[in-house]
């Protein structure tokens, strides 16, 4: 069975002045990424969304997402 061990003991006798051409062709065979840029404009379009929020207001739903995060992820499980 092929393993990352052998590839690598392969790779290390790749000549150097191959390297930069072995990089590209691995970086080809890695999955194409969504374009992040779009994930980043998502993300961003969100800031601000709180700056209208009083500062009580605020903490309240701070401390609720909090304690909703906890009852949510923090429990066992049964198999």
């Amino acid at each position: 069975m092929l393993t990352i061990n052998n590839i690598l003991k392969e790779i290390k006798d790749v000549p150097v002045n191959r390297l930069e051409e072995l990089y590209q062709f691995v970086h080809s065979l890695k999955p194409i990424a969504k374009n992040s840029n779009t994930a980043k404009k998502k993300i961003l379009s969100f800031s601000g969304i709180f700056s209208d929020m009083n500062t009580k207001d605020y903490t309240d739903f701070v401390n609720h997402t909090k304690a909703t995060r906890v009852g949510l992820f923090d429990r066992k499980i049964e198999r």
